[in-house]
Protein backbone atom coordinates (compact mmCIF):
# COMPACT_ATOMS: atom_id res chain seq x y z
CA UNK A 1 0.00 0.00 0.00
CA UNK A 2 0.70 3.58 -0.51
CA UNK A 3 -0.39 6.96 0.17
CA UNK A 4 0.49 10.56 0.58
CA UNK A 5 -0.49 13.60 2.66
CA UNK A 6 0.26 16.45 2.50
CA UNK A 7 -0.57 20.16 3.99
CA UNK A 8 -0.35 23.31 5.51
CA UNK A 9 -1.04 23.32 9.55
CA UNK A 10 -3.17 26.14 10.66
CA UNK A 11 -2.77 26.47 14.02
CA UNK A 12 0.24 27.45 15.73
CA UNK A 13 2.19 25.82 17.69
CA UNK A 14 1.44 22.41 16.83
CA UNK A 15 2.49 19.45 18.46
CA UNK A 16 4.96 18.50 15.67
CA UNK A 17 6.11 21.96 15.83
CA UNK A 18 6.07 22.08 11.92
CA UNK A 19 4.65 24.24 10.06
CA UNK A 20 3.37 22.08 7.13
CA UNK A 21 4.04 18.16 6.51
CA UNK A 22 4.09 16.17 3.41
CA UNK A 23 4.05 12.25 4.99
CA UNK A 24 4.35 9.76 2.04
CA UNK A 25 4.01 6.11 3.43
CA UNK A 26 4.93 3.21 0.32
CA UNK A 27 5.30 -0.37 0.15
CA UNK A 28 3.13 -0.64 3.52
CA UNK A 29 2.49 -4.63 3.75
CA UNK A 30 -0.61 -6.13 5.82
CA UNK A 31 1.25 -7.15 8.58
CA UNK A 32 2.94 -3.79 8.95
CA UNK A 33 0.10 -1.65 8.57
CA UNK A 34 -2.24 -3.83 11.16
CA UNK A 35 0.91 -4.12 13.44
CA UNK A 36 1.18 -0.51 14.26
CA UNK A 37 -2.64 -0.04 15.06
CA UNK A 38 -3.80 0.92 11.75
CA UNK A 39 -7.07 -0.53 10.21
CA UNK A 40 -9.46 0.02 7.68
CA UNK A 41 -13.33 -0.63 7.29
CA UNK A 42 -15.38 -0.49 4.21
CA UNK A 43 -19.24 -2.07 3.47
CA UNK A 44 -20.54 -1.99 0.09
CA UNK A 45 -24.40 -1.39 -0.06
CA UNK A 46 -26.09 -4.74 -1.09
CA UNK A 47 -28.12 -2.66 -3.63
CA UNK A 48 -24.48 -1.32 -5.23
CA UNK A 49 -24.03 -2.13 -9.13
CA UNK A 50 -20.70 -2.53 -10.02
CA UNK A 51 -20.86 -2.85 -13.20
CA UNK A 52 -20.36 1.03 -13.49
CA UNK A 53 -17.48 0.87 -10.70
CA UNK A 54 -18.25 1.98 -7.05
CA UNK A 55 -19.57 5.36 -6.65
CA UNK A 56 -19.79 7.32 -2.71
CA UNK A 57 -23.26 6.79 -2.78
CA UNK A 58 -22.88 3.24 -2.89
CA UNK A 59 -20.64 3.08 0.34
CA UNK A 60 -22.40 1.95 3.72
CA UNK A 61 -19.00 2.43 5.96
CA UNK A 62 -15.41 3.99 4.75
CA UNK A 63 -12.75 4.25 7.30
CA UNK A 64 -8.61 4.29 6.57
CA UNK A 65 -6.95 4.85 9.85
CA UNK A 66 -3.34 4.90 9.33
CA UNK A 67 -2.56 4.98 12.88
CA UNK A 68 1.78 4.40 13.73
CA UNK A 69 2.50 2.95 17.31
CA UNK A 70 6.30 3.73 17.72
CA UNK A 71 7.07 5.30 14.75
CA UNK A 72 7.61 8.69 15.30
CA UNK A 73 5.40 10.40 13.16
CA UNK A 74 2.76 12.97 13.51
CA UNK A 75 0.54 13.19 10.19
CA UNK A 76 -0.78 9.21 9.60
CA UNK A 77 -4.28 9.85 8.99
CA UNK A 78 -7.92 8.84 9.31
CA UNK A 79 -9.96 9.43 6.45
CA UNK A 80 -14.00 8.84 7.06
CA UNK A 81 -16.65 8.99 3.95
CA UNK A 82 -19.71 8.87 4.33
CA UNK A 83 -22.36 7.66 1.28
CA UNK A 84 -23.68 11.21 1.07
CA UNK A 85 -20.50 12.95 0.25
CA UNK A 86 -19.07 13.79 2.94
CA UNK A 87 -16.33 13.05 4.71
CA UNK A 88 -13.32 14.03 7.25
CA UNK A 89 -9.66 13.90 7.26
CA UNK A 90 -7.73 14.07 10.63
CA UNK A 91 -4.68 13.16 11.89
CA UNK A 92 -4.64 9.93 13.80
CA UNK A 93 -3.69 9.47 17.43
CA UNK A 94 -0.22 8.70 16.68
CA UNK A 95 1.83 8.31 19.77
CA UNK A 96 5.83 6.83 20.65
CA UNK A 97 8.92 6.90 18.99
CA UNK A 98 11.43 9.64 18.19
CA UNK A 99 10.18 12.01 15.30
CA UNK A 100 13.81 12.92 13.73
CA UNK A 101 12.74 16.22 12.47
CA UNK A 102 12.73 17.47 15.86
CA UNK A 103 13.88 14.81 18.28
CA UNK A 104 10.56 14.70 20.50
CA UNK A 105 8.49 11.91 21.31
CA UNK A 106 5.74 11.84 19.70
CA UNK A 107 2.88 12.44 21.11
CA UNK A 108 -0.44 13.41 19.52
CA UNK A 109 -4.10 12.84 19.52
CA UNK A 110 -6.64 12.51 17.04
CA UNK A 111 -7.03 15.77 15.42
CA UNK A 112 -4.71 17.85 16.95
CA UNK A 113 -2.49 18.35 14.37
CA UNK A 114 -4.56 19.03 11.51
CA UNK A 115 -9.01 18.51 10.46
CA UNK A 116 -10.24 18.99 7.21
CA UNK A 117 -13.68 18.32 6.10
CA UNK A 118 -14.62 16.88 2.93
CA UNK A 119 -17.54 17.05 0.59
CA UNK A 120 -17.87 15.83 -3.03
CA UNK A 121 -20.61 14.66 -5.13
CA UNK A 122 -22.36 11.48 -4.27
CA UNK A 123 -22.18 9.94 -7.50
CA UNK A 124 -18.24 9.90 -7.87
CA UNK A 125 -16.72 6.61 -9.37
CA UNK A 126 -14.01 5.83 -6.29
CA UNK A 127 -13.11 2.54 -8.07
CA UNK A 128 -13.14 1.87 -11.26
CA UNK A 129 -15.46 -1.49 -12.82
CA UNK A 130 -11.86 -3.15 -13.77
CA UNK A 131 -10.55 -2.41 -10.55
CA UNK A 132 -13.01 -3.70 -8.02
CA UNK A 133 -11.85 -7.13 -6.55
CA UNK A 134 -14.60 -8.14 -4.03
CA UNK A 135 -11.87 -10.64 -2.38
CA UNK A 136 -9.18 -8.14 -2.24
CA UNK A 137 -10.07 -5.00 0.31
CA UNK A 138 -6.57 -4.15 0.19
CA UNK A 139 -6.61 -3.62 -3.58
CA UNK A 140 -9.40 -1.51 -3.51
CA UNK A 141 -8.19 0.75 -0.40
CA UNK A 142 -5.07 1.71 -2.30
CA UNK A 143 -7.41 2.43 -5.89
CA UNK A 144 -9.88 4.13 -3.37
CA UNK A 145 -7.63 6.23 -2.10
CA UNK A 146 -5.39 7.07 -4.54
CA UNK A 147 -8.40 8.23 -6.96
CA UNK A 148 -9.17 10.26 -3.74
CA UNK A 149 -5.90 11.67 -3.23
CA UNK A 150 -5.35 12.57 -6.89
CA UNK A 151 -8.96 13.87 -7.54
CA UNK A 152 -8.93 17.20 -9.49
CA UNK A 153 -12.62 17.77 -9.82
CA UNK A 154 -15.68 17.26 -7.53
CA UNK A 155 -13.81 17.70 -4.29
CA UNK A 156 -13.79 20.55 -2.01
CA UNK A 157 -11.95 21.59 0.89
CA UNK A 158 -13.97 23.10 3.28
Amino acid sequence: MDYTVFGILDSEPTPSGFPAFDLRRNGITDAEFYGQGSSFDFVISASADLSDGLQLSELSIFTFNAREDDTGRYHPPILTLASDGTGFLQNSDNNGGVNPGNNMVVVVDTGEEYQVTLAADPSLTIAEAAVVPLTAPIFLLGAGLLGLFSLRRGLRLS
